[in-house]
């Protein structure tokens, strides 16, 4: 704008003529101000002009525009800033157009005074290139020290003219190689970084593309097309040949440009026959390149993924991305990733700028090029004609026949950690470097949560050491055993026995542990028949089966030496013991993996050794015993996932299904078939054309999904699964394969999966010694009673945990007719409630998943039938937040209101009666849009693609419990009840006189009235509104004592705090003691909490006992001085008390340290104080009278001096002024502090050990 006043002599204008006042101005003056006006009222938009018409003089106006357009604050600056870091090139846009906006922005900061130094504007500007600029970046970033905004401009300038240069030109003159990174121009060098042929590292600079080099006799001025002393060497070998006959003559054969990487890599090769079968190495391409689409072992299509443009300008698409092996110089296979494949391409290409942005390192020398990763030489390749490197090497042609997507290396890794019965990481790798894996590149293998529950043991002994020097020289051999359940075959034992020298595992499934010895012969004959070799020495423990007379005597005329352990030190029998807990490990993580019942146990153990037989050991050199047992290796193409789905072919009608969908089972001895579960016959189906389903297990185990219910009763399962002796670590680095004749028990055999012999450690029974009294020991005879009615109750609970965990394991339970009626009840219970509608995923939402939850409730009395419950949950863990829900509550009511009401119930002697709700959260309505997964079993047929959308909440859901309470709430709240100001879960309402009380604990509901008729009738209604269920009055044990053994110090405390905030105020002290160590708590805690116990066991009739006093709302507070050892603060307890019976209770620790007694027990007034106001209100409101005074009782005289005297002394001063408000209580007549004997005060048990007198209370 000023440009154009000072073309028509305007400008002056501006500065006021001179800076004089408009007074003095001359009418020329005044003439020219107003056409200075006017020419830039022209040029203004009608926004701004709407905000200057009000300016009379130029040079106002001109003010006004640098205000409104160039202000200097902090917010246009920062605007501005943003708006200079925002700036970015997008890909595929017009550099000019982004240099013109990025330095408007500059100079628009310039005027507001903001300066930037050059170099960071260059900086900043090379940062706002996209990603395809990358080699651009480098170029410019090592080709100087200094850097400034000019240098980037004139660079990108002279990049955009070379590439329309390049983009024009349709061919590659005289055949040239040519690799460059960059551009040049006059002013620009080109720079190539990385390790020439000879190996030295550096940078080498051109200077433009008329600098020629030919790259056979490594002169300048001429290509390798015009090398004459190439010419002559041909003409002598007689490979000479004229120019433009065919490709071979030195014309390029190749020059492409990688369009989607800014255009600076072009890649030419001269010279060389168009092998499709060999890969290059070169350095300049930016990614690998592979052509042939069979040699790809994953593969992803692509729409767009950029092209590459020919010498000729011809474009050739990127048509997939994926990963290739190849068997590289020394055998092994190594796999590229990221390789594009583009089908008009006439070369492989390994790029090695891609190498070594991954860590690799390249040299040459001697006409061979070497690609290492530290010190290993991991590709070599060797200098061909037209100075090209062809790779050593063998391409594998990929497989997808079994995987039915692409799988990365982490997903494949985990696939085969599945099929090889989760064997550990490093037993993959020499399988994987041996190249027995497909070519499968092990990656760090994930968290495996079944590893976990199968394998968690406890510290290892020392390795043992392999001695024998032939195959049945040394035997090992154990029995493991006895399950609690007999298999279908009934067998209850597992015989292991174990060659030292191969470790190949032979598994026997017996019926009793008699049947060893007939098993161990059975055994001997087999192996010695099939190696010609005798069996030299046996090493078993010193048990009855394997001691007998007539098995020694066996032993003895076959010539068989006997090893035997010291009894009680299974360690000395450590491989066969380890090896039975490998078994069991792996059985048990392959049992969980596929959500199998545990009668499969057997079929699982024997599939472990199956595979434990194929499995590096490192005792034998990391080979495996199959490979040392019959000298060559194993066949791994024919393994699949224990338990994967599995679709055998049967011969049926022409109309009828070609397969039966089964589960998989393992491998059948002798019988070139897979072993298959028909969950619909109950039978066992052997089958060879058999089609499986791995992946669906591998997204089931990569999901993580496990809930914690789930997590927290395999845990428990874990912990009593086997036997686990001190038994030293040998050293298999993972399990080995079971080779078992035709006439094995195992064939007949589908036993159910059980544990063996749980090891119970029962509490220790240390009696606390009185002061000054002699400790007394326990009578053995009650410690063992003691021991076999805690091991009894543990077995008994396992025993009883028969309830499945998911849906795949009712549908395989000896009661799945049972579960699958308790399900469809489920599914028409939902329906009827219309819980959802199915429709199509939206494409920007993702599916809750969902499971089903078993139950099974024995009846009250022994001839009433168990009941059998599923219920149908929501996977809400996967639930966002903002998205998914926004609020999470449950509808509690605190316990104090609950005895609160039982007190009136009892004092005015009203009806109580209690209901539950079925399906509570069912009935809550969805603010959210929420899509779920249609149930697993219950997919309806043709819309498997749908998905439900919940219309009602659904248990699992974050919100459900909201919903359910709102639904809840405004019923009440419609049917004339009142929701209680000091407890939100607490309804009343009076009906001639007379209140009805209405308590909600969730879905349960406490409901008393004086009469039984006004119950009845809001019974009524909820059924009407609700399907409730009427729970009948009975007496309930609050016995909540759980046998200890091995059971966290939380989990232990935190049972007994239930018990103590429910009904057992007498436990607060002790419970406040307890649980300050609960982040590091010691045995002499823990000895602590078993003495709990114990008190709980012996105490197990008391109970709070509500009477029908009229004494109303009585307290009672104590303190302990310094209490606490470890940070000396005192202890403050109170209880209150409401018609003869407590109500409220508490122990805690003090916020600060007092210094005296007295201050100890002012600080416990205090807080017994608040509690006191809250109770005043609750009693108040429910019993609808006013409750004016609450009486306090306290020990301390001086404390209750202290609460009345309103002032400050040097004693008193330095108490936490929160705790003086007391005084104001007080002093308005709400609360009234009474001295009571030490005696006589129930709260003393709530800060000190008390006499049994004191416990026995007559409240209590």
């Amino acid at each position: 704008m000023r440009a154009i006043l000072s073309q028509a002599d305007l400008d002056d204008a501006l500065d006021k003529f001179g800076n004089k006042a408009s007074t003095s101005w001359s009418d020329e003056e005044k003439r020219r101000d107003r056409k200075a006006l006017s020419q830039i009222h022209l040029h203004l938009s009608n926004n701004i002009l709407q905000e200057v018409l009000q300016e009379k003089t130029a040079a106002a106006l001109w003010l006004k525009l640098e205000s409104i357009c160039m202000s200097k604050d902090l917010t246009s600056k920062m605007h501005l800033k943003m708006k200079l870091f925002l700036h970015k090139l997008q890909e595929g846009g017009s550099v000019p157009n982004h240099l013109t906006v990025f330095k408007e922005i500059v100079s628009d900061l310039q005027a507001m005074e903001v300066k930037y130094e050059d170099e960071d504007l260059g900086l900043i500007l090379l940062c706002s290139l996209p990603s395809s600029f990358a080699n651009f970046r480098d170029t410019i970033l090592y080709s100087r020290d200094t850097l400034t905004l000019n240098d980037v401009c004139e660079a990108l300038q002279a990049k955009e003219k070379m590439k329309q240069m390049v983009s024009s030109d349709g061919s590659a003159s005289n055949g040239e190689a040519l690799a460059a990174r960059g551009r040049t121009e006059k002013k620009s060098n080109n720079t190539s970084r990385g390790k020439s042929s000879n190996g030295h590292h550096g940078r080498s600079k051109s200077r433009g593309r008329g600098n020629k080099i030919c790259y056979y006799c490594k002169k300048d001025n001429h290509v390798i097309a015009d090398c004459y002393k190439l010419k002559n060497k041909e003409k002598r070998t007689g490979t000479y040949r004229e120019k433009n006959k065919s490709n071979d003559d030195g014309k390029a054969s190749l020059l492409l440009r990688f369009d989607n990487y800014d255009g600076d890599t072009l890649v030419a090769f001269a010279g060389c026959a168009n092998n499709g079968d060999e890969w290059i190495l070169d350095s300049g391409a930016s990614f690998h390149i592979c052509i042939n689409r069979d040699w790809f072992i994953t593969y992803d299509s692509v729409k767009s993924g950029g092209s590459v443009r020919m010498g000729d300008d011809r474009p050739c698409q990127i048509v997939g991305i994926g990963s290739v092996q190849i068997k590289m110089y020394d055998g092994i296979v190594r796999t590229l990733t990221d390789v594009r494949h583009i089908p008009d391409m006439t070369k492989n290409l390994i790029s090695l700028s891609t190498l070594v942005g991954k860590g690799y390192k390249y040299s040459g020398g001697g006409g061979v090029l070497n690609v290492s990763k530290g010190s290993l030489i991991v590709m070599k390749a060797d200098l061909k004609s037209a100075n090209l490197y062809r790779l050593r090497g063998t391409t594998i042609t990929g497989d997808a026949a079994v995987i039915s997507k692409s799988l990365s290396d982490s997903d494949a890794t985990n696939l085969w950690h599945m099929r090889l019965g989760h064997m550990s990481e490093h037993g993959m790798e020499v399988l994987s470097k041996r190249g027995l894996l497909d070519g499968l590149s092990i990656s760090k293998l994930k968290f495996c949560e079944h590893c976990v529950f199968g394998k968690h043991k406890r510290v290892m002994f020392k390795t043992s050491t392999h001695t024998s020097k032939g195959i049945l020289d040394y035997v090992h051999s154990d029995l493991w055993g006895p399950s609690r359940k007999s298999s279908h075959g009934g067998s209850r034992y597992m015989l292991t026995i174990i060659d030292d020298y191969s470790r190949k595992v032979w598994p026997y499934f017996l019926k009793y542990k008699s049947d060893a010895f007939s098993a161990f012969k059975q055994w001997k004959v087999m192996v010695e028949n099939q190696t010609e070799r005798k069996v030299k020495v046996l090493r078993t423990d010193n048990r009855m089966e394997f001691c007998s007379d007539e098995f020694n005597d066996y032993c003895k005329s076959e010539g068989i030496v006997r090893h035997y352990t010291v009894p009680g030190t299974p360690q000395q029998n450590g491989v066969a013991e380890r090896m039975n807990r490998t078994i069991i490990s792996r059985a048990h993580c392959m049992l969980s993996n596929a959500g199998l019942n545990r009668r499969f146990w057997a079929e699982a153990a024997f599939t472990a050794c199956y595979l434990i037989n194929r499995s590096p050991c490192i005792a034998i050199d990391k080979k495996t015993p199959i490979e040392v047992w019959f000298g060559s290796p194993a066949d791994y193409s024919q393994l699949r996932v224990f338990g994967c789905t599995a679709y055998a072919h049967v011969d049926n009608g022409k109309l009828e299904p070609r397969a039966v969908k089964c589960i998989f089972l393992g491998y059948q001895t002798g019988v070139k078939g897979y072993k298959l579960w028909n969950p619909q016959t109950q039978k066992v189906v052997l089958s060879i054309n058999v089609i499986f389903n791995e992946t669906a297990m591998l997204s089931d185990n990569l999901s993580s999904d496990a809930p914690v219910e789930r997590q927290q009763k395999t845990s428990v399962q874990v912990e009593h699964f086997i036997d686990v002796d001190n038994t030293p670590e040998n050293d298999t680095v993972a399990v080995q394969d079971a080779q078992i004749p035709d006439n094995s028990p195992i064939v007949d055999d589908s036993s159910s999966v059980e544990h063996s012999s749980p090891v119970v450690q029962p509490p220790q029974h240390s009696v606390a010694a009185s002061r000054g009294i002699r400790a007394r020991k326990p009578v053995r005879r009650l410690i063992e009673e003691y021991n076999i009615a805690y091991a009894l109750s543990v077995a008994e609970e396992i025993e009883g945990n028969t309830e499945p965990s998911n849906y795949s394991e009712a549908i395989t339970s000896a009661d799945c007719n049972n579960w699958m009626t308790a399900m469809q009840d489920e599914m028409e219970s939902l329906e009827k409630n219309g819980t959802w509608d199915l429709v199509k995923l939206p494409i920007d939402k993702k599916p809750v998943r969902c499971k089903w939850i078993f139950k099974r409730k024995e009846g009250i009395s022994p001839s009433e039938p168990a009941r059998y419950k599923a219920r149908l949950v929501a996977k809400g863990y996967s639930q966002i937040l903002g998205i998914d829900f926004n609020d999470v509550f449950s509808p509690v009511v605190k316990h104090s209101s609950i005895r609160m009401l039982l007190s009136i119930v009892a004092i005015h002697d009203y009806e109580l009666e209690q209901l539950d709700v079925k399906t509570a959260f069912l009935h809550g309505e969805l603010d959210e849009n929420i899509y779920m997964d249609q149930p697993e079993g219950f997919v309806v047929p043709g819309k498997k693609n749908l998905v439900c959308k919940l219309k009602k909440s659904l248990y699992g859901l974050k919100q459900s419990p909201r919903q359910w309470y709102k639904k809840f709430d405004s019923f009440m709240l419609s049917n004339g009840f009142k929701r209680s100001d000091y407890d939100s879960y607490v309804y009343l309402k009076t009906v001639n006189g007379s209140a009805i009380y209405l308590l909600l604990y969730v879905d349960d509901m406490l409901i008393a009235a004086k009469e039984k008729s006004e119950i009845a009738k809001l019974k009524a209604q909820l059924n009407k509104e609700f399907e409730m269920k009427d729970l009948d009055l009975c007496p309930q044990s609050d016995d909540d004592i759980e046998y200890m053994s091995r059971v966290p110090y939380s989990s232990a405390v935190g049972s007994l705090m239930y018990a103590m905030v429910c009904s057992r105020p007498d436990l607060s002290h002790a419970l406040s003691v307890v649980s300050r160590y609960m982040a590091n708590p010691g045995k002499e805690h823990w000895r602590a909490v078993q003495w709990i116990f114990r008190y709980l066991r012996g105490t197990s009739s008391a109970c709070l006992q509500f009477g029908k006093s009229r004494d109303g709302l009585v307290g009672y507070v104590d303190s302990d001085h310094a209490g606490d050892l470890d940070k000396r603060r005192s202890l403050t307890g109170y209880v209150f008390i409401v018609g003869g019976c407590a109500v409220s209770w508490k122990a805690c620790l003090q916020a600060t340290v007092a210094l005296s007694t007295t201050e100890a027990e002012y600080m416990a007034i205090s807080e017994a104080c608040k509690e006191a106001i809250w109770l005043r209100g609750l009693y108040s409101e429910l019993c609808g009278i006013n409750c004016s005074r609450v009486t306090i009782h306290c020990e301390s005289q001086s404390a209750i001096y202290l609460t009345k005297n309103q002032m400050f002394h040097e004693r008193t001063k330095h108490i936490d002024v929160r705790y003086h408000f007391i005084r104001g209580v007080i002093a308005e007549g709400g609360i009234k502090v009474r001295k009571i004997s030490t005696h006589d005060n129930p709260a003393d048990m709530m800060t000190k050990h008390v006499p049994t007198s004191v416990l026995k209370l007559s409240w209590y």
